[in-house]
């Protein structure tokens, strides 16, 4: 019985053995594969903060129109019987676009030419008869006031036919043609477009609280998506007397010289007003700040020496900073980095403090201070 009993304990001394072994095995291959997993490195991109400089700016958006611009219309009906210039052309002031056909104008004209010219010579006539007391003083003034309403109705017909002639109002580029030879014009039927675009007007908008940052004279850049990597300088030319009641934001207005012609009055534009002397700080791209309700946060990368193999080892620590204005892509750091620290700028998503990273750079955020899209 006693043996027994004695192989008994052995055996249940074997097993709580066993499976004591087992769990303190299993236990150490969990911390051991958790231990492994959680050194794993994490790839993100990153740069060195530095600093940049920075010109506090007003940014709007507007569309440039032309210093003078109309649609060139005839002022009396005709029919066309003659078209002098081509669609896109150059003119000068008061160059003859269309030539309408004069009709019975030219007859008329011809009538009372002969009419003035007789009444001047009758005129003439009197002049000599009154000075040798052959007419009166009266008939005189009558020949006079019929050689004035002669001349009088030929300047009028002399107008008409002018009129007939549609002329360049100003310098400029015409548009398209919309009018063809024999078509029958009837007054304010557009002919072509005519646009001065030496100079140009660009029109937006800025909220009333911009306005003691705005004055004329003030210099402005301009952008277009048109010529993504040239930039058009001018200078505020008027503000408007009133602000708009419904959206309490004032209109504005910008002259940009185009001695080259590149802008074209219609295009979408957009401009950058500087309000400020320029300043040097700290910029990152957008991407690497991390908001949150408690503040705004980075990830800085720091050594932590070698790992098991040898290799260099890096770390991260999340760090609270505080931010400034933002410029297109980038954004000012008012405190808690310092010049040269490299920050995380992609994947932070994966990262805690602590977390061992592998940094590449192969795609890196954008930074720039005037972002445009990208041409697919």
């Amino acid at each position: 019985m006693i043996k027994r009993m004695v192989i008994m304990l052995v055996l249940v001394g074997g097993l709580g053995g066993g499976l004591y072994w087992f769990q303190t095995f299993k236990q150490t291959m969990i911390s051991q594969a958790l231990s492994e997993y959680a050194a794993a490195p994490q790839t993100v991109s990153a740069i060195p903060i530095g600093y940049d400089t920075w010109q506090q700016q007003l940014r709007a958006i507007g569309t440039l129109r032309a210093s003078q611009g109309v649609d060139v219309t005839p002022q009396v009906p005709g029919v066309i019987e003659e078209i002098t210039f081509e669609s896109g052309q150059d003119v000068e002031a008061g160059a003859v676009l269309v030539r309408l056909a004069l009709n019975e104008n030219a007859s008329r004209f011809e009538q009372l030419e002969a009419a003035a010219a007789l009444a001047a010579s009758t005129y003439q006539r009197s002049q000599q008869e009154f000075r040798e007391n052959i007419v009166s003083q009266a008939q005189l003034d009558v020949d006079l006031g019929n050689l004035k309403t002669a001349q009088a109705e030929v300047k009028a017909q002399q107008a008409l036919i002018d009129q007939r002639s549609v002329k360049a109002p100003f310098a400029g580029r015409l548009g398209l043609r919309l009018v063809d030879k024999g078509q029958y014009l009837t007054p304010g039927v557009a002919i072509v477009t005519l646009q001065a675009i030496d100079q140009l007007y660009l029109d937006f908008h800025l909220p009333q609280q911009a306005l003691g940052q705005v004055a004329t004279g003030q210099k402005v850049t301009v952008r277009v998506d048109a010529f993504p990597d040239r930039s058009f300088e001018g200078s505020l030319s008027a503000i408007n007397a009133q602000v708009d009641a419904s959206t309490r934001n004032v209109q504005v207005r910008a002259s940009l010289p185009n001695p080259d012609r590149k802008l074209l009055p219609g295009m979408y534009a957009t401009v950058e007003i500087a309000t400020a002397a320029p300043e040097r700080l700290l910029t990152l791209p957008v991407t690497a700040i991390t908001f949150n309700p408690y503040g705004s946060t980075v990830f800085v990368v720091q050594d932590a020496g070698k790992d098991s193999q040898g290799n260099d080892r890096q770390t991260v620590t999340q760090t609270l900073v505080e931010t400034g204005a933002t410029r297109g892509d980038q954004i000012a750091v008012v405190s808690g980095v310092t010049e040269g620290q490299t920050i995380v700028t992609a994947g932070q998503l994966k990262l805690t403090n602590g977390t061992a990273v592998v940094i590449d750079n192969a795609v890196q955020p954008s930074a720039s201070p005037t972002p445009s899209p990208s041409a697919q």
